[in-house]
């Protein structure tokens, strides 16, 4: 474990040192601050897989904002063979996560965001997390 949180916290410093204004532009002002305070800029991007999968990716696999959320708190590198496991992110409070969550959702390419609940026009309402 303390392997693990050693390789974030100094992937997280290289990772921020290197994130570009260019990388930023796609990301709202709200989302680039909670994305910075919580170091999930070390590891995602929204269209690049980098340590762990872009945002997008994660978009496209239905999950609803609670799912995301509890996967934000208790990953499951099941669902992501070949990505390096993520450290669960407990710090994170569950209104940021939720905001998190949302704004991942919005990534799909379908009209709005889910609200907690499935995504509008999914067939997979339930998938697992």
């Amino acid at each position: 474990m303390k392997k693990t949180l050693g390789f974030l916290l100094a992937t997280a410093s290289l990772a921020t040192a290197s994130f570009t204004a260019q990388a930023q532009d796609n990301i709202p002002d709200d989302m680039k601050a909670l994305m910075t305070k919580y170091t999930c800029i070390a590891c995602h991007r929204v269209d690049v897989k980098l340590v762990g999968p872009a945002y997008k990716d994660v978009a496209k696999r239905n999950y609803t904002d609670a799912q995301i959320v509890e996967l934000i708190y208790n990953p499951k590198p099941s669902n992501w063979p070949g990505y390096i496991a993520m450290a669960p992110m407990k710090q994170v409070p569950k209104e940021d996560a939720t905001k998190l969550a949302s704004w991942i959702n919005t990534l799909d390419g379908t009209a709005g965001p889910a609200k907690g609940g499935a995504k509008k026009g999914s067939s997979k309402k339930g998938k697992k997390a």
